[in-house]
């Protein structure tokens, strides 16, 4: 059972990242969509945890080592699946980036030091962790994380006490069914990759549904306090960059540090697991690995100054609409027993 909660950990750390934990996926998927927008959360956490099942199992029996195996088993088209390949490491890498350009905004932020020190501070930590590979991922993933879940828990339970305006939640959207399948099917991308490097670390196919079901209902509770918490704010959510920063040091002010802690955190591990799938699928050798991880490093430095926000508004809806047709094939795929 300890193996399943580490892994689930791990894929827990790589969906909580900067976007999720401080609002403004929350706010932009769901939020603005009303009640709706809750009923959102629902479908979007239970769909997740069926795929994740259903990539597992297939990971599993075909024994994959890479994202290029994964999809030649869903498309059998060599050209589509260099194409749809390469899809990924650009929003990988660009998730990456998106990941340092978020730990230098809080920095500048809540701080006041220049962002540029912040995003060098975690591509150093991310450089260190990388060539640890796999096992540095579920070390790190397997303390951080449970601090993560428990201290957002925390102001949940105290924010919740205070929520009685859930009938006055404005919609100022429509189409949250789509909004909900699109925030799903980007985090998919995200987490193949993810999926892919835990293989060897899963004894059985039979774990699979236990590590969904623990990861749904994680994402369930995580995704409605992050909601909860929206309820608070005095000001146009809209205008803010990091939403839940902002109402935690506003009405939570003594769980302000702690709060900084789970942002910083939750960036931290995010881009860990992120930037471990992006080396998993792109590295084909041993040799060509160190380079890769240095690369990636220095040019999220230069990458990130283009700013958190813009690239989370921007890069992931671009890219959900994308992976929805990779969602119908994966929920189409027949695993056949041998």
């Amino acid at each position: 059972m300890k193996e399943i909660l580490v892994i689930v950990l791990v894929i827990v750390g790589a969906l909580i990242g900067a976007g999720f934990a401080s609002g403004q996926e929350i706010y932009s998927f769901f939020y603005s969509y009303g009640l709706h927008g809750m009923l959102g959360l629902v479908v979007t956490c239970i769909l997740i945890g069926i795929l994740i099942n259903k990539i597992l199992k297939i990971i599993l029996k075909y024994e994959i080592n890479n994202y290029d195996q994964f999809l030649s088993q869903l498309i059998k088209n060599k050209k589509i699946i260099k194409v749809v390949n390469n899809i990924l490491n650009i929003l990988l890498l660009i998730t990456f980036y998106i990941m340092i350009a978020g730990f230098g905004a809080y920095f500048e932020q809540q701080i006041g030091v220049h962002k540029i020190i912040g995003s060098l501070v975690l591509a150093i930590l991310c450089f260190c962790v990388f060539l640890t590979s796999v096992k540095g991922v579920l070390k790190v993933s397997e303390y951080i994380v449970p601090l993560l879940i428990i201290f957002i828990v925390i102001i949940g339970i105290i924010n919740f006490n205070t929520i009685n305006n859930f009938q006055n939640i404005e919609t100022i959207k429509k189409g949250w069914v789509i909004s909900a399948v699109t925030y799903c099917s980007y985090n998919i991308i995200l987490i193949i990759p993810v999926l892919i490097s835990l293989r060897k670390h899963i004894r059985k196919i039979s774990d699979t549904k236990y590590i969904s079901f623990i990861t749904t209902i994680i994402m369930l509770i995580l995704s409605f306090i992050i909601y909860t918490i929206l309820l608070k704010s005095d000001v146009n959510i809209s205008e803010l960059e990091m939403p839940v920063v902002y109402i935690v040091s506003k009405f939570f002010s003594k769980f302000e540090k702690i709060y900084a802690f789970i942002i910083l955190s939750s960036i931290f591990t995010t881009a860990i697991s992120i930037g471990t799938g992006f080396l998993q699928n792109i590295s084909e050798n041993g040799k060509s690995y160190p380079q890769i991880v240095i690369f990636m490093c220095i040019s999220s430095l230069i990458v990130s100054n283009i700013g958190f926000s813009k690239l989370v508004n921007i890069v992931y809806p671009f890219f959900g609409y994308i992976g929805i047709i990779q969602i119908m094939l994966i929920l189409s795929k027949n695993i056949c027993k041998k």
